[in-house]
């Protein structure tokens, strides 16, 4: 049996909120617990280094897939189980979703949003048909859910692009979501 991934995607920076650390931690711990491999950016700093810390001392398997001009700046973790440099960004986000069941988005900033619309956008036009989950901790997502619904509100989207985000409240409820779907 092939295991399970969940890509997540998230900030380099761990955020003005400590509970954006503590759900990157729980999300890294759940997976590891729940036998899913974790996809991620190879970053060892900020959310991405969090979640993979944790999934790693909870005995969970980690792929991380990082280009080689990010090495230095995102301190690429290469004690994970599997760890891919790349030429490019483009290449990284194509062989990250490729090695995915499903995709999670924790808290995070310019990169973060961008890896969503693209998945999103995949989605919307039928490229995939993966799950995408919107981890909102403490409300962080909320304008970005504004926008959504506002884009949609003035025709620039179908009203169906709101459901191919699940919205979890924490990593903990993202887990029982994603846990749920993977069985």
């Amino acid at each position: 049996m092939v295991q399970k991934s969940l890509c997540v995607y998230c900030g380099s920076r761990p955020g003005d909120d400590p509970t954006f650390t503590a759900d990157a931690e729980m999300l890294g711990r759940g997976l590891a617990k729940a036998g899913l491999r974790l996809v991620y950016g190879a970053g060892d700093v900020g959310l991405m280094g969090s979640v993979a810390r944790a999934a790693q001392s909870a005995g969970g398997t980690t792929f991380g897939v990082i280009p080689k001009h990010l090495v230095d700046w995102e301190v690429g973790k290469t004690d994970l189980t599997s760890y891919v440099v790349t030429e490019t960004m483009h290449e990284r986000k194509k062989v990250m979703f490729m090695n995915c069941d499903a995709v999670a988005v924790l808290p995070g900033g310019a990169g973060s949003l961008d890896e969503l619309f693209e998945v999103l956008t995949w989605r919307q036009l039928g490229l995939h048909d993966k799950p995408v989950y919107l981890v909102n901790t403490n409300g962080y997502w909320n304008p970005l859910m504004t926008l959504l619904q506002h884009v949609v509100a003035r025709g620039f989207a179908d009203a169906s692009v709101l459901d191919y985000i699940t919205i979890c409240d924490s990593a903990a409820a993202a887990l029982v979501k994603i846990q749920a779907d993977f069985s």
